[in-house]
């Protein structure tokens, strides 16, 4: 296949790219790459372009060339077992992560393996979590060649060390949903008996029969939701009492009691039918909140470690040969192969090859650093160039990276006796003994036979569930509107934590800024056309970064160059088309450094008669600065970067002279930096994307982790938001103070429910149709209250379109 050279920019059928010039006309369609077109081609021969009718250009782009043997390591039975589900003998079923599922097409495509290669039986896509389980028979198709063949449509699973000995997700409290479903059945079965004695108006001779036995059957079915369902607000209400605190579930575990108690009395001596349904009523709402507080993070994890960052297996170099070898059984003393783009395990000593160590997610240093021979490497660092051998000097767990990643502060305050609700909790359990003591001081002198029902009747009408709900359901519903834009909290409880924030401090690199992308400018005489070819040429043969973002913006093609010559951490020469190009850092093509300039530059010299340079600046996502002066308005803003300081005047220019602005940060220096704001008073919220944020953004109040794929590996954090949706930060701060304010008003109208039953409950004529009414209609008052308000401000602050679910 010849490639070919478009003047125009060009679509290409695959993933949709724009703007690309070389690439491949085949079947009356154009694709970008060799890789995009391979991947068209398996599909047409085998039935499957039903793809790209799903979906326009919906697959991955494939200029990433994978290694042949990457997935060496899944011969070894040993590590291969620990990944397999289920192994029958002949059959076995395997679920891969895959993080490039992003669309239907990607869900019809994975389903449908089975249409390219028969020992493939099943395959059964998680869309939310990105996953795919595959069942397939090991007798025709091995694991390795599973892994090779989604790799070759374009959908590389990713394995970490993470996946060895993984447990099962925990998706949901499985005993809180059987508690939930045994109170749902008494429920609506007691409510059905007690019914035809709310609306009896006259004695029935009949009804008068029957009530007592639809009396004692109520009181069977309320036994599994007093002694099961509820057991959890008994359990938490007594940790509270016994630590000295009174917490939220006190109160309601006591109307709990009480109902119970006073509708065993009243039944047991046929004075009145009880309140069983209240008590029910009661525990069912409140299960129902808290599940919904359960199901609101499925799909991601917070608690994340270095495991999920580094690969299962690496080449282990014995006896000149390089065989796969398990992380955990790497050595101090072994020596490992690291290929091109792969990540350092540990920390090892450089013996062969140019190493260029992108050490961005360890340091925040975006430009790739050149390692000599002999020099230490530390793990977590990814070599950008091409094969390089380690001698190991520590093991995995005893390296830099860990020791970093253990920095983070284990011991965070997780106690959430700070949340606004407890006082209200403490307050209103206080006003409402305070009421009940007086009417039963009253009804002692007044009538004695009054004062058990009339207590008993207040503590049971005034039970704080409905502050509870609104807390759980506006919170439930701040949520679930934060991930819809792209936001996602480990927690209920991180958005009280947002709201005293004082001060908000954001790395540099890739959180405000993209790492894969560069302003890049050109200074010198203009260049002609094929100039700018043969410059492409030269600098899409490096392996440095810098270098192939300047060709690909050239906009060349990347032939392969007999006369080429790279230095690593310098630059590159090379003889095209009998002229001689030389590019690279300036001391490299010049001799000498520009130091009136600040940035990534790249320069080159045509012949010795031309010459030039083009400056790399970061890419700053798309309406970060908006939001950031926006956000200077109401916090104090700091940027700590691991960086250089190159970009310094253009960020104090555009956050103002107010803005805390350092760069050239080690890790250590950035969690200093948090602790003195800390102990200064602030409150302070971190935004950070990489490991040398992790300790940062444990200390720190609210951590929040930036990231482009929000599966994919992320430091430890109480939430992760989607890189595109940073924009948006003050809005998301916004909506968390809305939610206290619908609580808040939600709450008061669950006060003037309460002061309608305990007015008919202290002069003692509340009856249970009367308290029948008033349970249920709060409780549903509150929720439609604490929804029709998320869905408000959400619409307005978050752009969430309205929804009824």
């Amino acid at each position: 296949m010849v490639p070919v050279y478009t003047e125009n920019a060009t679509i290409c059928y695959h993933c949709g790219e724009i703007g690309w010039k070389e690439g491949f006309f085949f079947d009356e369609k154009y694709f970008c790459c060799a890789g995009c077109k391979t991947v068209y081609d398996i599909l047409n021969k085998n039935g499957l372009c039903n793809y790209y009718q799903l979906n326009i250009s919906p697959g991955q782009n494939q200029r990433s060339i994978v290694r042949p043997e990457k997935f060496a390591f899944l011969e070894d039975a040993q590590l291969s077992e620990q990944l397999i589900k289920y192994r029958n003998g002949q059959y076995v079923q395997v679920c891969f992560y895959l993080p490039q599922v992003h669309c239907s097409s990607c869900l019809w495509l994975l389903e449908n393996l089975h249409q390219m290669h028969n020992g493939i039986s099943n395959s059964r896509v998680d869309f939310a979590h990105k996953e795919v389980t595959l069942q397939f028979n090991e007798k025709e198709i091995s694991l390795k060649q599973v892994a090779e063949l989604l790799t070759g449509i374009g959908y590389e699973p990713y394995i970490s060390l993470h996946d060895l000995n993984k447990k099962p997700k925990k998706y949901y409290n499985k005993h809180r949903i059987y508690r939930l479903g045994v109170a749902g059945f008494c429920l609506g079965n007691i409510m059905l008996l007690s019914f035809p004695e709310y609306l009896s108006v006259v004695d029935n001779p009949e009804q008068v029969q029957l009530t007592p036995w639809f009396r004692y059957l109520s009181l069977l079915l309320a036994i599994p939701v007093f002694f099961f369902s509820a057991q959890e607000f008994f359990i938490q209400g007594w940790k509270g009492l016994r630590s000295g605190f009174l917490n939220i579930d006190a109160p309601i575990a006591l109307a709990i009691f009480i109902c119970f108690v006073r509708s065993i009395y009243e039944i047991t001596t046929q004075t009145g039918p009880g309140y069983l349904d209240s008590m029910a009523g009661i525990v069912f709402f409140m299960l129902i909140g808290r599940i919904l507080q359960d199901r609101t993070q499925q799909s991601l994890t917070f608690d994340r470690d270095y495991t999920s960052y580094f690969p299962i297996a690496v080449h282990k170099i014995v006896d000149g040969k390089e065989l796969p070898a398990a992380l955990p059984n790497l050595r101090a003393g072994d020596r490992v192969a690291i290929h091109a783009q792969e990540i350092i395990p540990a920390d090892g000593l450089l013996l062969r090859g140019d190493a260029e160590i992108d050490y961005s997610f360890v340091t925040g240093e975006s430009v790739p650093v050149p390692k000599a021979i002999s020099e230490l490497i530390y793990a977590g660092g990814r070599q950008v160039g091409g094969k390089i051998e380690l001698l190991l000097v520590k093991d995995v767990s005893q390296s830099y990276l860990t020791r970093l990643w253990n920095q983070s502060s284990k011991g965070k305050d997780t106690d959430h006796r700070d949340s606004f609700l407890h006082p209200l909790a403490r307050y209103f359990t206080a006003i409402l003994f305070t009421l009940t003591a007086i009417a039963g001081i009253y009804w002692w002198f007044a009538d004695p036979a009054q004062l058990w029902p009339v207590v008993t009747a207040m503590l049971i009408v005034a039970c704080p569930c409905a502050l509870l709900l609104s807390a759980t359901f506006t919170n439930g519903h701040v949520v679930r509107a934060f991930d819809r834009a792209g936001f996602f909290l480990r927690d209920f409880s991180i958005l009280e934590k947002l709201l005293p924030i004082t001060h908000i401090v954001f790395d540099k690199t890739g959180t405000i800024t993209n790492n894969h992308i560069f302003d890049i400018t050109h200074s010198g005489d203009p260049l002609t056309n094929a100039q700018r070819q043969l410059l492409s040429k030269v600098a899409l043969q490096s392996n440095h970064p810098l270098s192939r973002a300047v060709g690909e913006w050239l906009g060349g093609q990347n032939d392969l160059l007999d006369n080429f010559r790279e230095t690593p951490g310098k630059g590159m020469e090379a003889w095209v088309e009998d002229t001689y190009i030389k590019m690279g850092s300036p001391e490299f093509v010049w001799g000498t450094a520009l130091k009136t300039v600040k940035g990534s530059i790249v320069a080159y010299k045509i012949d010795s008669q031309k010459e030039g340079f083009f400056m790399l600046r970061n890419h700053y996502r798309k309406g970060v600065f908006q939001s950031l002066k926006k956000l200077s308005k109401r916090y104090r803003l700091a940027v700590v970067s691991g960086d250089n300081d190159s970009e310094k005047e253009t960020l104090q220019s555009l956050l103002g002279s107010d803005a805390i602005l350092l760069f050239n940060q080690s890790p250590h220096d950035k969690l200093a930096f948090i602790k003195d704001l800390q102990q200064k008073g602030a409150k302070v919220l971190m935004i950070g994307d990489g490991l040398n944020d992790a300790a940062a953004l444990s200390q720190s109040d609210v951590g929040i982790a930036v990231t482009d794929q929000v599966n994919n590996f992320s430091p430890a954090c109480d939430g992760i938001l989607e890189a595109s949706k940073l924009q948006r930060l003050n809005g998301y701060l916004l909506m968390a103070s809305s939610g206290r304010r619908i609580i808040l008003f939600s709450f008061i109208i669950s006060i003037l429910y309460n002061l309608i039953g305990l007015s008919f409950a202290a002069s003692g004529t509340l009856t249970p149709l009367v308290a029948a009414i008033l349970m249920p209609s709060s409780s549903i008052s509150i929720i439609l209250i604490t929804w029709l308000g998320v869905q408000l401000r959400g619409s307005v602050l978050l752009g969430n379109s309205f929804r009824v679910v």
